[in-house]
């Protein structure tokens, strides 16, 4: 919000400095981010008038312009800008002047003749100006007097930074309540409301469909006003120092009234619209052609106001261009509507639009202004262009400032000393209240107060007490230290923690990436098509949409960023929440994934410059598994997956549940996602790995150990982990240790054969074996494979 402090002023006017105001209101919780003049330093500027003008006798592009700036004589002076011309009023530099980045206004010779100064453009004065030429200045201001008196520009602009609580801020009106609150400065509108006279009923219908989103509409049609006016020159000065283009009159009003009052408005043009105005829900394939000259797709959620012919405005956004005003337009209707924030918050950002108005009742405006705001209005515009206002129609409720109340909130004081840590006296809290605009009822406990309608921000207690402790100020509340005391629960021993996991694969190479939840739904929709998604109802953009399924977009964006900034080897992996639908709930499943890319290792003298492959990867998540209790009791199991290229996928089973997946990104993908391959890519269940194994301390046996090696002859087809579950399914206590040493293919086997070498550690923690002991052992375990995969000893 941007304002203008001598319009602020008008308001409010503390005995204060600008630095000290902006820095009260910084305080009050209504941060400044910036106090910039309205002008740069420059004098000797005044009002002058264009008396006469001359061809210049030597330059074609010059004129010789005659000019009052007040004093007893004409003065000369050589202009060159397009639009000089007798009779207007323009800013004139005397000799002497000092402009902008000090430049001195010197008499001079321009092409053989003399002149007397430099008729100036607000771009030389420092200040925007969207046409070429001369600053043509308003035609009542005095001729002579200080272009910076008669202009305000001794003026600054405050922009404060409101938080989204605080839209009864969004208006000098609310800025100057604050700032009362604050300096205990007295509080006054500037103007007064007359009465308006009204002529006629309002020949123009309104009828509100959904009542929920719209409590209150106001009208009235305006006839035979000036269509010529123009804005005045105060007005446009106003609005500009706001921040607003001044565009038309009727524009410039309904602006000026959104900013002074906080209530936004709108102007439509009588003779084009055709039936009752209606309040209702866009209906399926309904579209609407904005004032900015888009062309809108409207939703069934989207609120409109619309006649018979269709839509005429997104209500509380913006109006649409059919039933604009031009200048051609005759005969106004001019409305005033309150729409509830649940109607309109994120419907602007649905069709890429973010407008004046949708900002403030997105926050909520005081549903008790409409009335006020129009009469300011009309008021504004009789005054400037005339014009029979017909008697208003009344759709809803016509709510009058004073009359609408809230739900009263009980104020404890011993609540408040209790939060704030101070005793505030009882009349210091009473007339904070008062000040505020609630009304106050005071009991020996407590207080019942009933806010104004329009601080939404205050619902409960607490809100009541943050109000006393920024106004009385959190620099004067007494410094206490907090006494909490920490009961800490002990961490079970089984239990894992995430940071020694994350620890780990940073001690594998790996750095840890954070990424947004919310992704594109075509990288959903490509990745993940079998899993039921979550859609953003008002999404941040339109690659922000969805909330992702898998870790694995955020960590092909990653490498993307990384690639196409000449990183050769990348190792990422992160933590985080994915999301899916079940039976129409939204679950969330904490995950942990990775992605490898590259180089198994960095570049070295010893290093062979070897690619990553299937294998890196999942000795990586085996290392993570060895971490857990189910290092011995997880199996990959080959599987298909629309993310991961054939052949080089696997499940990651634990107890016939799948816990992750593993694989290849397939070739398809890489274009899509801006990525070179190959790629690898995990992600696995957090709670799979959050548990680990209790050491238990066992004595080393003092009888010899047996080693037996065994080959056997398998399909091609057979996983070795096949094999080796059917040993361990024997659950023998005597088996201490299974290893692979040896897998051959070739000479002495079939074609679709291969032979598993396997290495068997057996020991008696009490006794010696014996070899009739060890040789039965052995068959069972032969037996076993045989009858588990098929497999016959080599």
């Amino acid at each position: 919000m941007k304002v203008s402090e001598q319009w602020l002023r008008t308001w409010c006017n503390p005995n204060w400095t600008t630095h000290e105001l902006s820095e009260a209101l910084s305080l009050a919780g209504l941060e400044v981010d910036d106090v910039a003049p309205v002008a740069p330093d420059f004098s000797g500027v005044v009002v002058a008038e264009v008396v006469s003008v001359d061809a210049h006798p030597d330059a074609e592009k010059l004129r010789v312009a005659q000019v009052n700036v007040g004093d007893d004589a004409l003065v000369q002076i050589v202009c060159g800008a397009p639009n000089v011309r007798p009779g207007i009023k323009v800013p004139c530099a005397k000799v002497g002047a000092i402009l902008p980045d000090s430049f001195k206004i010197k008499k001079a010779k321009l092409r053989g003749v003399e002149s007397f100064g430099m008729l100036c453009s607000a771009t030389e004065l420092g200040l925007e100006q969207d046409y070429d030429g001369l600053w043509e200045l308003a035609a009542d201001l005095t001729v002579g007097e200080d272009i910076r008196s008669a202009l305000a520009l001794d003026d600054q602009l405050i922009e404060v930074d409101l938080t989204p609580n605080r839209a009864d801020c969004l208006s000098v009106e609310g800025l100057a309540r604050e700032l009362a609150v604050v300096s205990h400065a007295p509080f006054k509108t500037p103007f007064e409301l007359s009465p308006l006279t009204l002529n006629g009923s309002c020949p123009q219908a309104v009828v509100i469909e959904e009542q929920q989103a719209c409590l209150t509409y106001l009208g009235c049609v305006v006839t035979d006003y000036n269509t010529q006016a123009a804005t005045p020159d105060w007005m446009a000065q106003r609005l500009i120092r706001s921040g607003l283009r001044p565009i038309s009159l009727l524009v410039d009003i309904t602006n000026y009234v959104m900013l002074e009052l906080g209530q936004p408005m709108h102007a439509f043009d009588a003779d084009k619209l055709q039936g009752p105005v209606r309040v209702r829900y866009a209906q399926a394939g309904e579209q609407l052609v904005t004032l900015d000259e888009k062309t809108l797709q409207l939703s069934a959620n989207t609120l409109v106001i619309a006649d018979d012919q269709g839509p005429l405005a997104l209500a509380g956004i913006m109006g649409g261009l059919a039933s604009s005003v031009t200048e051609q337009t005759q005969r106004l209707f001019f409305e005033c509507a309150h729409f509830t924030p649940d109607a309109i918050v994120g419907k602007a950002r649905q069709y890429g639009l973010h407008t004046d108005s949708s900002h403030r009742f997105e926050r909520g405006v005081d549903p008790a202004l409409p009335a006020k705001a129009l009469t300011r209005a009309l008021n504004l515009l009789q005054a400037i262009a005339g014009g029979w206002v017909s008697e208003w129609v009344v759709a809803g409720q016509s709510i009058q400032a004073g009359q609408a109340t809230k739900t009263p909130i009980m104020l404890r004081r011993s609540r408040v000393t209790q939060l704030l840590g101070t005793a505030i006296e009882d009349s210091f809290i009473t007339q904070l209240l008062a000040r505020l605009g609630c009304q106050v009822v005071a009991n020996d406990q407590a207080w019942s107060v009933t806010p104004p309608t329009y601080r939404f921000d205050l619902t409960i207690e607490v809100d009541l007490i943050e109000e006393i402790a920024r106004v009385y100020g959190y620099n004067n509340l007494a410094v206490n230290q907090a006494a909490m005391p920490l009961n800490l629960k002990p961490l079970p021993e089984s239990e894992q923690e995430l940071h020694t996991l994350r620890m780990a694969l940073v001690g594998r190479g790996y750095h840890e990436v954070i990424s947004y939840s919310f992704v594109e739904e075509s990288a959903v929709q490509q990745l993940s098509p079998e899993i039921p998604y979550v859609q953003i109802k008002n999404p941040i953009s339109e690659d922000m949409s969805t909330m992702r399924t898998s870790l694995f977009p955020g960590l092909l964006g990653v490498l993307s960023y990384n690639q196409k900034r000449q990183q050769a080897r990348v190792r990422i992996f992160e933590t985080g929440l994915i999301f899916s639908l079940e039976d129409g709930q939204m679950q969330q499943v904490p995950v942990l994934g990775g992605l490898i890319y590259g180089q198994v290792a960095p570049v070295s003298w010893q290093s062979n410059n070897r690619k990553v492959d299937f294998y890196d990867l999942k000795g990586d998540v085996e290392a993570l598994l060895a971490m857990s209790h189910l290092h011995d009791q997880v199996s990959f199991v080959p599987a298909q997956s629309p993310e991961f290229h054939p052949g080089q996928c696997a499940h990651i089973h634990y107890a016939g549940q799948t816990i992750g997946l593993i694989g290849q990104l397939h070739p398809q993908w890489l274009k899509p996602f801006g990525v070179q391959g190959p790629v690898f890519m995990f992600q696995i269940f957090q709670d799979s790995l959050l548990t680990k194994q209790v050491p238990q301390v066992t004595g080393i046996s003092k009888f010899p150990e047996v080693q037996r090696d065994l080959a056997f002859v398998v399909e091609k087809t057979c996983p070795v982990a096949n094999i080796l579950a059917s040993i361990k399914s024997l659950d023998n206590s005597l088996i201490k240790q299974i290893q692979v040493f040896d897998v051959y293919e070739g000479t002495g086997l079939a074609e679709s054969q291969k032979s598993v070498a396997i290495s068997l550690k057996i020991q008696h923690n009490d006794r010696t074996l014996t070899d009739d002991e060890v040789d039965q052992l052995i068959q069972q375990v032969i037996d076993r494979a045989h009858q588990r995969v098929g497999a016959s000893l080599r």
